[in-house]
This record gives C-alpha cells, structure tokens and sequence, in this order.
C-alpha cells in the first residue's frame, strides 16, 4: 500500500470535499501541518469544521483558511493571537464550541479508541456543562462528552518510515497523536522519512496502523512569540 506522497497536495488528492469534518494536530504554532493547511487553502474547499487546540494567527496554520472564509466551524479550547478569529466570532460569522484544552484531548483520544462518550468532572457548573447530560458518580456531578470522530486528521511529525510509523520532536507532539488517531483517514506531513527498521519500536509515538499518507517537505516553524534577552543582559 503506497503511503509516500510527492507533496500536500497529491497527499490530499480525492480526500477533500466542502462541509467535511478535520481534525488537526498542534498546539499554537508549534507541530502544526502547516504544509496541509496551505493545500487545504489552495484547494478552495468549504463549510469546513476543524477540531484544533486553537487556530494559529493571522496569517500562519488554521488562520489562513480563517481569512479565506472556507472554515465554517472551530472547535477549540482557546483563540489565542488571531485576531480574525475572534472579530469572525463576535461578528457572528463564525461557528465556535469552546472545550476545555483536556476535554479536547480526551474527546480526540476517545474518538480514537471507538468511545463514543465518556464523563468528565471538568466544565460542571459552567456554560461549557449549558444542554449535556449530567450524571451524579459516588456523590459528584460529571457531564458527558462525545468523542470526536472526523472526516480526516491532518498532523505533523519529525519522522516516519515507509510504514507510517511517526516520531514526533519533543512539545511537537502535543495535540498531533490524538487528532491522528480520530480520524477516518490520517494524513501525516514530516521533516524526514527514514528506512524501514530504523526506528527504535520504544521510541515510535504513533504506530502506522493509524497513518493513510505521509508527505516529506520543508517547514517554516515560525514561533508565536519570540522572548529574548535585551543584549547587555546576555
């Protein structure tokens, strides 16, 4: 089964289509498949609902297709630093379902491993518990989740093998295995893909049995704020 693609695009070819459901992996700007966003945008697809941390800035990860008005939904435990993210939400021109950072996770974990629903004490006396059931467990409330189950994930990783085997780079890692796992097809693009067998099995972060497509390719890893030293400091 062939799994090495040319580029983002050829990765996505036949796997796009407007209303779908995407799950992505990342965490700011860090481990984000920035090379998957830019084909996404350049495919000109629509009605799209993402499932991701938050949605980068302005004009990095997610929040290119934010100004190109293709995402019609986020579901996201935070805003951050785009600021057209929030003027599409208070604009009412944007769709948003907050979770709490480890709801998201969960939800993308659970999803993965066929959970449809678990209980989280998490968000119980909040807007985020407003229309869930509720469940009383040894004398506390929780309230149900459902587990995210997407059209496709798209992640970032350090490296693969031919396998789809995937190493992610230290807080890279972040969001990228449970959205991969969640996702009826994965499609993974890395900074390297090394021969078969040269992964150390205890070091692999996520098993290719959950990777579909993975394209190698050269990526910005731009840094959402940069904090240095003033130079008399150093």
């Amino acid at each position: 089964m062939k799994k090495i693609y040319g580029n983002a695009a050829e990765a996505l070819d036949g796997l796009l289509h407007d209303g779908m459901f995407i799950a992505a992996g990342g965490f700011g700007l860090c481990g984000i498949p920035e090379l998957l966003l830019e084909a996404i945008k350049d495919a000109g697809t629509q009605d799209l609902t993402f499932a991701s941390n938050n949605a980068g800035v302005d004009d990095f990860g997610i929040g290119i297709l934010l100004q190109t008005k293709q995402v019609k939904k986020m579901i996201s435990s935070y805003v951050g630093e785009n600021a057209e993210f929030m003027r599409q939400y208070l604009a009412e021109e944007l769709e948003l379902e907050f979770n709490p950072q480890g709801t998201l996770a969960e939800r993308m974990r659970a999803g993965g491993a066929g959970i449809p629903g678990f209980y989280t004490k998490t968000g119980v006396g909040t807007v985020i518990a407003d229309g869930k059931e509720h469940k009383d467990f040894n004398g506390e409330t929780y309230i149900m989740e459902e587990g995210i189950f997407a059209d496709l994930a798209i992640v970032k990783a350090w490296k693969a093998d031919d396998t789809g085997n995937l190493v992610f780079r230290k807080t890279a890692r972040n969001f990228n295995v449970p959205a991969a796992t969640c996702g009826k097809i994965c499609v993974a693009e890395v900074e390297e893909i090394v021969p078969r067998g040269s992964l150390d099995p205890d070091s692999i972060h996520l098993p290719g049995i959950y990777v579909n497509r993975i394209v190698q390719g050269s990526h910005e890893k731009r840094i959402e704020q940069r904090t240095t030293r003033k130079t008399e400091e150093a």
